[in-house]
């Protein structure tokens, strides 16, 4: 959230710090507080699950599914701030988006911003959540295999 935040300081040279925040927060909120829940549980899911030594993902899979899921979802998001006067540094960087995208594609990134940024944010937020259900499960499995041990 602070990243995300600081991105915006540092991309809207024209508006005060203040009007900045208070802008991307009123577009923004719903992504910006469901990235940071998103990226929290993942990395306490992750950290329970380090503790408790379960394999339950590749770890750079992970990872890089997390992290391109929150990075796409706050790219994307940067679109709708740009008409409030935010992030006007996000205008050179789209005006790059013809030459390597092609004017058509370009136009439906910049036409379907938000969609597309909510479903990063939910490539987010599910992703943690199946591999807190996958801990879960892992963490039953071991369970019963050890009371079986006891058993015998």
């Amino acid at each position: 959230m602070i990243t995300y935040l600081l991105v915006v300081l540092i991309t809207t040279p024209n508006l005060t710090p203040l009007a900045a925040i208070n802008a991307a927060l009123k577009v923004n909120w719903l992504i910006i507080f469901g990235l940071a829940l998103g990226v929290g549980l993942q990395v306490y899911v992750s950290s329970y699950r380090k503790n408790l030594s379960c394999r339950i993902t590749n770890k750079r899979r992970g990872i890089l599914a997390s992290s391109g899921s929150t990075a796409i979802s706050s790219f994307f998001s940067f679109f709708s701030l740009v008409p409030l006067g935010c992030c006007g540094s996000w205008l050179l960087i789209f005006s790059f988006l013809p030459s390597v995208f092609g004017s058509a594609f370009s136009v439906i990134l910049i036409q379907y911003s938000k969609p597309l940024s909510f479903l990063g944010l939910f490539t987010v937020l599910g992703y943690a959540i199946f591999t807190a259900i996958r801990l879960k499960r892992e963490l039953k499995t071991a369970k019963i295999v050890e009371s079986k041990r006891k058993i015998v």
